[in-house]
């Protein structure tokens, strides 16, 4: 057995995941000394609520205006595939989707969308996730990603193996996407981040799962990245994922992740899991297609510790 299938059959049953080791060293990336004093590639916040942690990474970065032109059509995706409260950690955390949708209204965008394409069904997930309450209340505007004929047949022109796809029709026609992922273990693909929380803005996820789903999410990764890639990792789903059994499945790390960049960012967050990115085929095959950067040493990241 070599590293990769020992690390995959580890984390499959939950034992590095949930380890002292992997979730106690990997608290490093957020506690070394700054690499430089910008403008940052990557920034990681650790020790605060989401509203507070993206208030901060967001202002290292510039502010959302540098992101978000006025009248703008923004999408906003966040992973909430499942009937689950937040505390579970199966979805996103809402107070930080509400406080992006929040940033992106306040930089003068015209409107704010937030969807997914759920694997539970999909109004008691919007409900029970808490984010369909948290984007209305924020303003922003809540889309079903539920029916095909919201979805339009786009070619994937640099994919290996997946070479065309139905995307949903607000990506289409958005202006800035900003990816919102929540960090956790999942059974097929080893973790979900950024690359695998877009399979929630295409129709057919069974083809990615049948042909190589690892080559799948590098290759619809190259198809549109995000403007933003924010990963949630207040709460994380050590074991069990992507659905989880229980509040035993999950640990709050209060820590979170932004780069424009989602291969960094993906990179990052897998080392925050106890994980080296290189270890994550997706995230390997994503470099090797040049749609962003693994080697997090050639980066300039803000480290902020609340």
């Amino acid at each position: 057995m070599d590293r990769r299938d020992f690390i995959k059959k580890m984390i499959g049953g939950g034992i590095v995941a949930g380890s002292t080791v992997a979730f106690g060293d990997c608290a490093n990336l957020l506690a070394a000394p700054q690499t430089s004093p910008g403008p940052y590639d990557l920034v990681a916040v650790r020790g605060g609520e989401p509203e507070a942690m993206f208030d901060r990474a967001i202002a290292s970065l510039g502010g959302m205006n540098g992101f978000v032109p006025k009248g703008s059509k923004v999408v906003v995706k966040p992973n909430i595939g499942w009937d689950v409260t937040p505390e579970r950690a199966g979805n996103t955390h809402p107070k930080l989707v509400g406080r992006i949708v929040e940033h992106c209204l306040q930089a003068g965008a015209k409107e704010v969308a937030v969807f997914d394409h759920t694997c539970d069904p999909w109004k008691q997930c919007y409900k029970n996730s808490g984010i369909e309450r948290a984007v209305k209340d924020a303003g922003g505007k809540i889309v079903s990603g539920d029916s095909e004929g919201y979805y339009r047949k786009v070619a994937v022109p640099k994919g290996r193996r997946l070479t065309e796809t139905k995307v949903h029709e607000l990506l289409l026609g958005a202006d800035v996407f900003i990816n919102v992922p929540v960090l956790k273990h999942h059974s097929s693909s080893m973790v979900t981040i950024g690359m695998k929380n877009l399979m929630g803005v295409v129709w057919d996820r069974g083809y990615w799962h049948r042909n190589d789903l690892h080559q799948c999410i590098a290759d619809f990764a190259s198809y549109r990245r995000p403007t933003l890639t924010v990963v949630d990792a207040y709460n994380v789903m050590k074991q069990n994922g992507p659905r989880g059994v229980s509040a035993a499945d999950v640990v709050q790390m209060k820590s979170l992740i932004i780069s424009p960049d989602m291969v960094a960012a993906d990179a990052a967050a897998a080392k925050l899991f106890g994980l080296e990115p290189a270890d994550i085929p997706h995230i390997q095959l994503a470099a090797e297609m040049q749609l962003g950067r693994m080697d997090l040493n050639g980066l300039a990241i803000d480290r902020i510790k609340l």
